[in-house]
C-alpha cells in the first residue's frame, strides 16, 4: 500500500488542478457579484459538449480546439449576462441566483433533447499513453492538463492584478458606488466577469475531455466538487480555490485508495466539515 501512496497523491493532484480551474471561474463570480452561479455546472457540460462536437464532428483536438473554446464560453457568458441574467434581475441578488438557476435547467434539458442521456468519450494519441517519471508513470493526458490549468490560472491572476480592466473588475466588488464615480460602470464590469469565470469553463471542458466522458449530467458532479473547493479555499478566494482544488484532487484519490470505491468518495465532505470547524471562513478566507 505505501508503494502506491506517492502515485495516488501525485494523481490527485493533476486531477485537482484542473478542478481548480473549475473553481477559479465559480470564485471569481462570487468575488465580484456576491451570487452563487447555479448555471455553473450546466455552463461546463455545454462547454464540454462543444469540445466533444468539435473533436467528433471536425476532428479537432480538444488541446488545440482550447483557445476557441474559451473564446466561444466566454462570449456565452457575457451574453447570458448582459441579455438575460442582468436584465432579469435588475441588480437584486435573490433574482440573480433564480436567473441563473433558470439558464442551468433551459440548458440541462436543452442538452437531455439534444443529446439524449448517453455518455460520449472521444479518442486521442495521448488519452492513454504514460510518461516515465522516475518511479512514477503519469497519465500524459492530465499531465498535459494539469500544466495548462496551472498557467491559465496564473494568466487569470495577472490579468486581475496587473490590467487597468481587472484592478477596474476587483473596484467594482469591493465598492461599486465608488467604482461608479470614478467613471466604471459595475454592470459592464459584472458582465465581464460573468463572461471570464464562463471562459474558465470552456478551458477546463478542453482539459477534461480527453480522460473524463460527457453526458447531460457530467456537470452536476464537476459543479458539486467545485463548490467545496470554493468554500473550503475561502469564498472569493484565488489561491484558495487553487489550493482547495488540489487538496481535493488527493484527498479523492486517497480515499480511493485506502477505503475503496464504495467509501472513498466520503473523504472529501469530511475534510470539508474538519476544515470549516476549524476554520469557518475557509483556508484563505477573510475573517469577519
Amino acid at each position: 500500500m505505501t508503494a502506491l501512496l506517492l502515485p495516488a497523491i501525485v494523481g490527485g493532484l493533476l486531477t485537482g488542478g484542473v478542478y481548480a480551474l473549475v473553481a477559479l471561474g465559480l470564485t471569481l463570480i462570487y468575488g465580484v457579484l456576491h451570487i452563487v452561479n447555479f448555471a455553473h455546472g450546466a455552463l461546463l457540460m455545454a462547454a464540454m459538449f462543444g469540445a466533444w462536437l468539435l473533436a467528433a464532428k471536425l476532428g479537432l483536438d480538444p488541446l488545440l480546439a482550447l483557445p476557441l473554446l474559451t473564446a466561444a464560453m466566454f462570449a456565452v457568458g457575457w451574453a447570458l449576462y448582459r441579455f438575460v441574467i442582468g436584465p432579469v434581475s435588475r441588480g437584486q441578488d435573490r433574482a440573480i441566483l433564480l436567473a441563473t438557476l433558470g439558464v442551468a435547467v433551459v440548458i440541462d434539458n436543452g442538452a437531455l433533447m439534444l443529446f439524449t442521456g448517453d455518455s460520449r468519450t472521444i479518442e486521442t494519441p495521448y488519452a492513454l499513453a504514460m510518461l516515465q517519471a522516475g518511479p512514477l508513470l503519469l497519465p500524459e493526458a492530465k499531465l498535459i492538463a494539469f500544466v495548462c490549468a496551472l498557467l491559465l490560472a496564473a494568466l487569470l491572476w495577472a490579468f486581475m492584478a496587473l490590467t487597468d480592466t481587472g484592478r477596474a473588475i476587483r473596484a467594482v466588488a469591493r465598492e461599486p458606488e465608488g467604482a461608479m464615480l470614478v467613471g466604471i460602470r459595475p454592470q459592464r464590469m459584472f458582465a465581464l466577469a460573468y463572461g471570464i469565470g464562463t471562459a474558465c469553463l470552456g478551458a477546463a471542458a478542453c482539459l477534461l475531455l480527453p480522460s473524463f466522458y460527457v453526458s447531460p449530467q457530467v456537470g452536476e458532479s464537476f459543479v458539486l466538487i467545485a463548490f467545496t473547493i470554493v468554500v473550503l479555499g475561502g469564498m472569493g478566494s484565488f489561491p484558495g480555490a487553487l489550493v482547495g482544488g488540489l487538496l481535493v484532487g488527493v484527498t479523492e484519490n486517497l480515499g480511493g485508495l485506502y477505503l475503496g470505491e464504495s467509501l472513498g468518495p466520503i473523504c472529501v465532505p469530511l475534510l470539508f466539515i474538519a476544515v470549516l470547524l476549524l476554520r469557518p471562513t475557509g483556508l484563505f478566507g477573510a475573517a469577519r
